[in-house]
């Protein structure tokens, strides 16, 4: 992702909108690693977090090394926080959208660049994936669906409940990250430290991390 960004600082601000109406989806957690990602590979960046919890903002206030930029705001309010990224020289904003709140997210995928749909493998969840991708599609806006908190593979074969997602998810011909977020403990329990995994022991959590920063 790094090297295809083509935007050097001043000059734009690429702007990737993190999205799931379904609360408890990960898409913080999401939205923040992807965010630490770029910054540890020297991507200049704000996160704006529009979720009225401000999860992302506490996070990245927590952590004791270098953190990417991080500001709390509406949705109406985006576009001047993209404006301000690009008074700073950032090259990169993440919108950490609200759950629930389609005005905030509408506002968000407008102004994106690129929509990441955070989803888990459960029918209520992928029920409630079908807005957010008729909007997406609507808008015309590039987009890819992140399935999060997955079971375990065992000996390479999905349990039948991600087998049933992926099912339903290529039936509403969604297109599918290549990259499947397990549900792993280190995801929270870094970011109570406001680290990555990518900046903990857990090899095969920043290998997920870093793949998935690769794709976008």
């Amino acid at each position: 992702a790094t090297a295809s960004w083509g935007a050097k600082r001043g000059e734009d601000v690429r702007t990737i909108a993190v999205i799931a109406l379904k609360g408890g989806s990960g898409k913080t957690t999401l939205a923040t690693h992807l965010a630490l990602a770029a910054h540890l590979s020297g991507v200049a960046l704000l996160e704006a977090d529009v979720d009225p919890q401000r999860s992302a903002q506490q996070v990245l206030g927590a952590r004791e090394a270098s953190a990417p930029a991080c500001v709390a705001v509406t949705g109406a309010r985006l576009m001047a926080a993209k404006f301000a990224a690009l008074g700073l020289g950032k090259q990169l904003m993440i919108i950490d959208t609200p759950a629930g709140l389609l005005e905030d997210v509408s506002e968000a995928l407008v102004l994106a660049d690129y929509a990441v749909l955070v989803v888990r493998p459960t029918l209520i969840d992928i029920a409630g994936l079908a807005r957010t991708l008729t909007l997406a599609r609507r808008l015309k806006k590039p987009h890819t669906v992140v399935v999060t908190q997955a079971p375990f593979a065992r000996e390479g074969i999905e349990p039948p409940l991600v087998k049933r997602a992926l099912r339903g998810l290529d039936y509403m011909a969604a297109p599918l990250a290549p990259v499947i977020v397990r549900s792993r403990s280190i995801y929270q329990t870094a970011l109570e430290t406001g680290r990555s995994a990518e900046e903990t022991a857990d090899a095969a959590a920043a290998a997920e991390i870093a793949a998935l920063w690769t794709f976008i």
